[in-house]
């Protein structure tokens, strides 16, 4: 059975537990407080040096880090995950441009804001991510007033990786009233079967 390190708020361990729900697959969960410091621990470095979540433990000594790549890992075999190389080449595409022109200013604007609670040494630095985000999510838009989802017809884990901190994009201060295709489209991922919300708090 796969074991899974991360944190329940985190949209890139939700990245993890979605596309394990959606494919049934095994897994245990084992939470990581990151504000306690759990991940500059030794024991957790031994997991990964990197000390960051989330963390999939495969076998006694297989560990394999990097949200995205855990989701290539699982979803290998699925039509989550396309054959060809076009397809499957569109998959990384948007997953690069999720680590890149979305995950560094919504994310980051959103641990900022809910996560540490909007001090006034960030405050800066979190409305310097507005602008950033605001056109990662129009080129979203764009996309998705052509396809119902990122790369065609069909979820594919590209879809699972900007979900994660799209649907929570408000938490960072982004109206997503203002985006009414990706609306449609988290409202029709969140009415797949075995759809399961991320956590609004740690357990």
């Amino acid at each position: 059975m796969y074991q899974v390190f991360a944190d329940e708020l985190s949209g890139n361990c939700y990245k993890i537990k979605l596309l394990m729900a959606f494919l049934q697959i095994e897994h245990q969960w084992h939470h990581v407080n990151i504000l306690a410091g759990e991940t500059t621990k030794d024991d957790f470095k031994k997991k990964n040096t990197n000390g960051k979540i989330p963390v999939l433990q495969i076998s006694e000594s297989e560990y394999l880090s990097e949200s995205n790549a855990i989701l290539n890992f699982l979803a290998e075999g699925s039509s989550f995950l396309p054959d060809s190389g076009f397809q499957r080449a569109k998959v990384l595409q948007w997953q690069f441009f999720e680590q890149y022109s979305h995950e560094p200013y919504i994310a980051v604007a959103r641990y900022i804001n809910k996560y540490l609670g909007l001090p006034k040494d960030r405050l800066e630095e979190y409305h310097s991510k507005q602008q950033g985000g605001h056109k990662a999510l129009s080129v979203m838009e764009q996309q998705l007033s052509q396809t119902p989802f990122l790369v065609g017809k069909q979820i594919t884990i590209a879809d699972i990786s900007l979900y994660a901190y799209t649907q929570v994009a408000h938490e960072g201060g982004f109206d997503l009233t203002k985006y009414p295709n990706i609306q449609n489209w988290i409202s029709g991922i969140e009415k797949l079967p075995r759809y399961v919300p991320m956590e609004s708090e740690n357990p």
